[in-house]
């Protein structure tokens, strides 16, 4: 087995253990255990010969020790936050690449034209806060202060939550890269899907980020008893929730390439003897096209809309997030194939149905991605798995990138 590859899984199964919830992985933004995974990675990254720090929003940055005005950067990384009951591989895995990559490049003794450092961003997945890329937003500098108001399940606002991280809400904007200071953004990231499985190839190159639209849908209906209320004097908010679930299911069924997912729902009172008065879920689309998205979103809040007019009960429809679909930098995605192609037989281009940071980065400077072959395409699941000869591969292609976009910069 490749020293490089074994490494870089024996810190994967470092950073699992770090985790709010026994038995299971979840690390989410500004937890305790993202607190300790920034500590344990801020150690390799030092062992890597760079000077790790922590941004006003706590993403993880490792810097070249000495930098020059004029210099520029080549950015490479992922997130190390997680989703619930997580696999171990998603955006950990770009983040610990990405230092094995400059390990490999310093090793080589080559002077580059530009700087390289990695970023773990503090918060992708957006599951404490149910808005995506706060850690990547900050970087661009497109993170909105209105969402500083946004509160977690407990109450906690996420102002206070970056200030409890050991972050400074009030100097966000402080942190934005400036565009000029970049070369590029390099993320290498599992595939969470089985393409590449399926063709038995190790890595691909993505060249598009699906668009994605989340929403809070709110059904308000009426709670009563259930054993003295007559079906049909009702205004069951679960019901309504229900109907509309399958509709959701209905619609994305109707386009090839669109998605659509309620991930999430509560019903209050929530109790088995009382009929709900209010049913609130989460609502995902998401497609390669941004008017095929938006028009199945149109059609979804006409549903709910006429499911709540029928049933006589009061509609909340509220936008949380958009993300327009992204296209990776061409000639960083030529120059990333041309570096698939010295390893594997061929390159196959991939587009990304998942959101990523390299979404965001897209805006503020030429962004590439790598996706990296993963068991069965299992992704947000403790069965996440990944090939020690995969993650060698991975390695070897992004060294040679940064090889070739060295010589192209020299």
């Amino acid at each position: 087995m490749d020293p490089r590859a074994t490494q870089i899984l024996q810190r994967i199964e470092e950073l699992a253990r770090l985790s709010e919830t026994p038995g299971q992985l979840t690390r989410t933004y500004g937890s305790p255990a993202m607190g300790r995974a920034n500590q344990l990675v801020g150690q390799w990254l030092r062992a890597a010969g760079l000077t790790p720090s922590v941004d006003a929003i706590g993403n993880l940055i490792g810097r070249a020790p000495v930098k020059t005005a004029k210099r520029k950067t080549l950015l490479l990384g992922s997130h190390l936050d997680t989703v619930r009951n997580a696999g171990k591989f998603d955006g950990p895995l770009g983040v610990l690449l990405g230092i094995a990559c400059v390990e490999a490049c310093r090793a080589e003794g080559r002077q580059l034209p530009f700087d390289l450092a990695v970023i773990g961003f503090a918060d992708e997945e957006g599951v404490r806060f149910q808005t995506t890329y706060l850690g990547s937003r900050v970087v661009a500098g497109t993170f909105a202060p209105k969402d500083l108001t946004r509160r977690d399940a407990a109450g906690i606002s996420l102002r206070e939550a970056v200030a409890s991280f050991g972050g400074n809400p009030g100097k966000l904007s402080t942190a934005r890269w400036p565009a000029t200071s970049l070369v590029g953004y390099l993320e290498a990231h599992i595939e969470q899907g089985p393409v590449l499985e399926q063709k038995d190839l190790s890595v691909g190159v993505v060249t598009s980020i699906s668009g994605q639209s989340r929403l809070l849908v709110e059904f308000i209906g009426r709670a009563g008893h259930a054993g003295t209320t007559p079906m049909s004097l009702r205004a069951d908010a679960l019901c309504a929730a229900a109907e509309f679930i399958l509709a959701v299911e209905s619609q994305a069924r109707k386009k090839a390439g669109l998605v659509a997912t309620v991930g999430r729902i509560q019903a209050e009172p929530g109790a088995s003897n009382v009929i709900s008065g209010t049913a609130t879920l989460t609502l995902d689309v998401r497609h390669q096209a941004d008017a095929t998205r938006e028009s199945a979103v149109a059609a979804l809040q006409q549903a709910a809309h006429k499911i709540a007019r029928l049933r006589k009960m009061q509609l909340h429809w509220q936008p949380v997030q958009q993300t327009s679909s992204v296209h990776c930098s061409p000639p960083l995605t030529r120059l990333l194939a041309h570096a698939v192609r010295h390893h594997e037989p061929r390159s196959v281009a991939l587009p990304s149905g998942a959101g990523h940071d390299a979404a965001v980065m897209a805006g503020l400077t030429p962004t590439a991605m790598l996706f990296i072959r993963c068991k069965n395409g299992v992704s947000h699941h403790p069965d996440e798995s990944v090939k020690p000869g995969d993650v060698a591969v991975a390695l070897d292609v992004m060294v040679d990138f940064v090889r070739q976009l060295a010589r192209q910069h020299e």
